[in-house]
């Protein structure tokens, strides 16, 4: 399938209902050695991986011996921190079959809500990227209350393909796509091969979750459809219940395929340019000018003159020496931290702020040059 082919970064969601069994909440153990399998040949095909794992709170039911019961926020609460940590030994262990490394983070709805910590998880899942291991996110369910969760891991995958710009998202489902109608209960049910745009027809398409360890169904998967096809990334509904998952959906195997709106790079770079909560600007000096221009991020070293008030993460203008606007750009650091960095060379950032941030004060990545 060449939509995964030609990705560079791809963010595979695994619920439930693939990975353990209902019966006895359980691993699935053969199945969860398969999808590792094609984890590991997606990586030595050079793709960055992120791996979004529904399962904790499915396995810490059986640590409680509550397999069956419907469960009070207190429980599911414990249920998830019981299975967390064995979901994420069983990824370690598998991985480390192939030499991969991996790591364990957990989010909440507040952690892509909130512009600082969405920053601090993207660089940190970046910075695992770009050091060759594979992230396994889940929802911190232990702490999460119904009032500020995600609910399901749908959405929560698409949010982290806002947070690293990834090409495709890959949502390994109990169905092979999306249907008409229930197909279960609808013998005339189509089956749908491609969505160019998500309007109340597609919507209407979707029904409710039918397992008892599974929170999502077909709704939450058309919301994260939507929520990447606006971050530039296409979404992939396939069938997560057979061994080799991703093998079979690379040989041809059914699926639905939701395009994206553009590319991650210039949905993001539309947010940007297109923010009207701007907290402040930069003046930067002519030899700053020529590097934004060819494409390089704005060092601290071309900064004249910091105005207004903002904090890591906000947007702010880029000025040059006459007061012409070159484009906007999400600040690296605050505006304290920028005033006493501003025409410094990256070596003294650390002696003068007793930290290291990044070296960019505005890293082309997160920038829109008018």
């Amino acid at each position: 399938m060449n939509i995964i082919k030609d990705a560079d970064i791809i963010v595979l969601k695994i619920g439930s209902r693939a990975l353990i069994d209902d019966v006895n909440c359980s691993l699935k153990k053969e199945w969860f050695s398969a999808f590792i399998e094609d984890v590991a040949e997606l990586k030595r095909d050079g793709k960055q991986v992120i791996i979004v794992s529904s399962g904790s709170v499915a396995l810490g039911k059986n640590k409680l011996n509550i397999c069956h019961s419907k469960l009070k926020l207190e429980e599911k609460q414990a249920a998830a921190a019981c299975g967390q940590m064995e979901l994420s030994e069983a990824y370690r262990e598998e991985l480390r079959k192939y030499n991969i490394d991996t790591a364990q983070i957990l989010l909440t709805l507040e952690d892509s809500n909130n512009r600082r910590r969405f920053l601090n998880a993207r660089n940190t899942i970046t910075t695992l990227l770009n050091n060759n291991i594979i992230p396994v996110i889940n929802e911190n369910d232990s702490v999460s209350t119904d009032e500020i969760r995600f609910g399901d891991n749908d959405r929560l995958a698409a949010r982290v393909v806002q947070m690293v710009g990834a090409d495709i998202l890959v949502l390994l489902s109990d169905i092979d796509g999306l249907y008409t109608s229930n197909p279960k209960n609808d013998e005339n049910s189509e089956h749908i091969k491609l969505v160019t745009h998500i309007d109340e027809t597609i919507r209407s398409y979707a029904g409710g979750s039918i397992s008892n360890v599974s929170s999502g169904g077909m709704i939450t998967k058309i919301q994260a459809a939507e929520i990447a096809a606006s971050s530039g990334c296409g979404t992939i509904i396939s069938l997560g219940m057979v061994n080799n998952p991703i093998k079979s959906l690379m040989n041809d195997g059914r699926n639905t395929l939701f395009m994206a709106c553009g590319t991650p790079q210039n949905a993001r770079k539309n947010w940007i340019s297109c923010n009207l909560n701007i907290k402040g600007s930069v003046v930067i000096d002519d030899g700053a000018v020529t590097a934004l221009n060819n494409g390089k991020s704005l060092l601290p070293a071309g900064i004249l003159e910091v105005v207004g008030e903002f904090i890591r993460g906000d947007t702010i203008i880029i000025k040059d020496k006459d007061g012409n606007e070159l484009g906007k750009g999400i600040s690296s650091y605050s505006k304290e931290d920028a005033v006493r960095i501003a025409g410094k060379r990256n070596n003294d950032i650390e002696a003068i702020l007793g930290y290291s941030q990044r070296h960019s004060f505005i890293h082309r990545d997160d920038m829109a040059i008018s």
